[in-house]
């Protein structure tokens, strides 16, 4: 797509720190990191979001995430990673893509992407899961 930013980095006309160039997808590292290493796994489809993800992407795209977790704690010694993908909200580039940030025990990541709640009772929880249920039967 002409006028995505995500899509510009894969063709090679905007420039980026490329970490990882696959048939499939292509892995590079965010520019506002949450942690150095934070790194982008991008489609090289112009895919908007996850719901319009094709079954062909889902391996290869999740496959490279896995591999780029893996790697940050060799890379970086990180003790693990967040690994997250944003739908709309929050997706400040509508091409999908997943970030991989680098995670160690007291990097001071605390309620950083929402606020926890809690459901009024049982009841409403149940409600909630059969709403959610419904939606996924039809």
């Amino acid at each position: 797509m002409a006028d995505c930013l995500f899509c510009s980095i894969i063709a090679g006309t905007t420039p980026a720190q490329i970490v990882l160039d696959t048939p499939d997808v292509v892995g590079f590292l965010d520019i506002r990191p949450v942690f150095k290493g934070h790194t982008l796994i991008v489609p090289r489809a112009h895919v908007p979001t996850m719901v319009e993800m094709t079954d062909e992407v889902i391996v290869p795209l999740f496959g490279a995430a896995r591999s780029v977790a893996d790697a940050v704690r060799t890379a970086f010694g990180a003790q693990g990673s967040f690994v997250a993908v944003n739908n709309v909200v929050s997706q400040s580039v509508p091409h999908l893509h997943v970030h991989v940030v680098p995670r160690t025990k007291g990097d001071g990541l605390r309620g950083f992407f929402w606020p926890r709640t809690k459901y009024a009772d049982e009841t409403e929880a149940s409600e909630y899961a059969g709403k959610l249920r419904a939606a996924l039967a039809d």
